[in-house]
This record gives C-alpha cells, structure tokens and sequence, in this order.
C-alpha cells in the first residue's frame, strides 16, 4: 500500500515538558531520596542519622570539621518522615526551574542552581558559627533539603517575568510572580526571628534569595560603581586644573607675541 501523505504522526511523550536540566536534577534528588529510606528502614534509624550529620549540613561539621563537601551534598537530601519534603521542592523546581532553563539554556541554568544553593549553605554555616566566637556550642543539628537553590529560582523568575500571573494556593487570585515572591521572602525574613516552622530553615531559604537577587544585578553594580569611580576622577582633575588656572590667572605670558606694522 503506498502511505497516506495526508495522515499525521503524533509523538506521545511522558517528559511532562520538562527541560534537562530540571530533569536531571529531579533524577538525582529521588535517587538520593531513596536511598535514604532505604538506609531508614533496612539499616535503622541511628545510620539514618548518620548519613544525614555526614551529607546534611552541619555547622560544626564544615567549622572545624573540613566537611567542605556538605554546602554541596546537603542540597540532595530531604526527609524521610515527610514526603511533602521532596515532592513540593521538586514540583517548584519544575514550575520555576523549568521557565529558567528555557532562557537560559541547561548548562547556565545548573550553574545558577548551584550556585545558589551552595551560597545559602554556606551563609548558614558562618551564621551559625559567628555565636560560637562567644562561647555559645556549636550548632549541630544537620540541614537538608534543595530549598535554598529553588528559592534562588524563584527570585530570578521575580526579576525576568515580575507581571507573570500565578495562583498562590490557596488563594483563589491570581497575584505577579513579583508579589508572590515579596510575600515568602517577607515570610521568611519572618521566619529567622523565631516566627513559624522551626524546622524550617529560613536562613538557607532566605541566603538562596539574597545570592541570587546580588549575582543577578551583579551588572548593574558594577556599572554603577565604575560611573561613581569615573565622576570622581573627574571632579578631582577638574579641582587641580582650578587650581592652577587660579594660581597662574595675573601671571603675564612667558613668550608675549609682538607685532609689528
């Protein structure tokens, strides 16, 4: 039989759209996840732990410890007791991540997730660490979870799409993406005073938030202070030639012209 040219090919696919580098990462943090429940309910709960003070972040584990691997690792664990844990930071890792990498492309978008995540990991750590110049026990309760980057995410997705218009459950109002990122970042400021969830860590949340917004408008800091180092060496060669123009003003010329007729 000769083919029908009128006929179309559909391609069924079960990527969700989603890009690859949110796949990757969506990949790599299930992999680490089960593994985790598979030392929780095979090996116990105390290796459990241990896992965790070994990849979580720890930080008396990184200061003094040289655990310098955690501000990375901690990135990949979550709770085993909750598994809302994983599935919203994964489900805002594909709604936001995804927006990212479609602009930026997969390589620059990993680039900023790590970033991002293990910049927040480390502001936790020098946070946590500062009391302990004044005597205070280090802190050693382990962080985990892959919040810091995704926020970092979500305020890069703020400053490229402020007027996108989302939902935020369970409000039936569609509010801008800049809103709704103002609202948790504030929630979060909140939140490292003692207000809310004390098992969230809002310090990384709200670090993942500050590294990205600060190497996002890197560029127009960097201009800013170029234009402000420009103007100043203008307003200073400008006062030396006052100066001497002051200085030189009733001096008679050193070669007068003559003329003659």
């Amino acid at each position: 039989m000769a083919p029908r040219s009128n006929i179309r090919n559909y391609r069924f696919s079960f990527d969700f759209y989603i890009t690859p580098g949110v796949q990757l990462l969506v990949i790599a943090n299930f992999a680490v996840f089960f593994l985790q429940l598979f030392i929780h309910y095979f090996r116990g709960v105390f290796p459990e732990h241990q896992f965790e003070m070994w990849f979580g972040l720890v930080p008396s584990g990184v200061i003094p410890g040289l655990r310098v691997w955690q501000p990375l690792t901690y990135l990949f664990l979550h709770s085993v007791d909750n598994v809302w844990h994983i599935l919203v930071n994964m489900l805002m890792l594909w709604m936001f991540g995804r927006e990212l990498e479609l602009v930026w492309g997969r390589n620059r978008f990993l680039r900023y997730y790590f970033l991002t995540g293990v910049g927040a990991g480390i502001l936790n750590v020098i946070v946590r660490t500062v009391p302990t110049l004044w005597g205070k026990p280090a802190y050693d309760i382990p962080t985990i979870g892959a919040s810091g980057a995704i926020f970092g995410i979500m305020i890069a997705c703020a400053i490229l799409f402020p007027d996108r218009r989302v939902f935020l459950f369970p409000i039936p109002i569609a509010l801008r993406l800049r809103t709704v990122v103002a609202i948790m970042a504030a929630l979060t400021f909140l939140g490292t005073f003692g207000l809310g969830d004390d098992k969230v860590s809002h310090l990384c949340h709200l670090g993942g938030m500050l590294i990205g917004y600060l190497y996002l408008r890197r560029d127009s800091y960097l201009f800013r202070l170029r234009n402000e180092v420009s103007d100043w060496k203008y307003q200073r060669n400008r006062k030396k030639f006052d100066v001497y123009i002051n200085k030189h003003k009733g001096e008679p010329p050193s070669r007068p012209d003559r003329w003659v007729n």
